[in-house]
């Protein structure tokens, strides 16, 4: 059975960095940065790239639609 990747891109200068999505991920895949955007808001970041399984919960939680999960089939 193939093994799904998956892929978080954040848009780092609406990102709020609120940490709902960092909350509601199950593979604790997410994080908030160290650094902000423009607006001085830590952002959402991928801190554990392996982990991520690609079920769009952080994607689907973000309550400005940030986030945009990507999945990937690895053989």
């Amino acid at each position: 059975m193939a093994k799904i990747k998956g892929r978080v891109v954040v848009d780092t200068e609406r990102c709020k960095g609120c940490g709902v999505c960092v909350a509601a991920c199950p593979c604790n895949v997410l994080t908030l940065s160290v650094n902000v955007n423009g607006k001085g808001y830590p952002y959402a970041e991928m801190a554990n790239v392996d982990a991520c399984t690609g079920c769009a919960s952080c994607g689907i939680i973000c309550p400005d639609s940030c986030i945009v999960v990507y999945r990937q089939k690895m053989e």
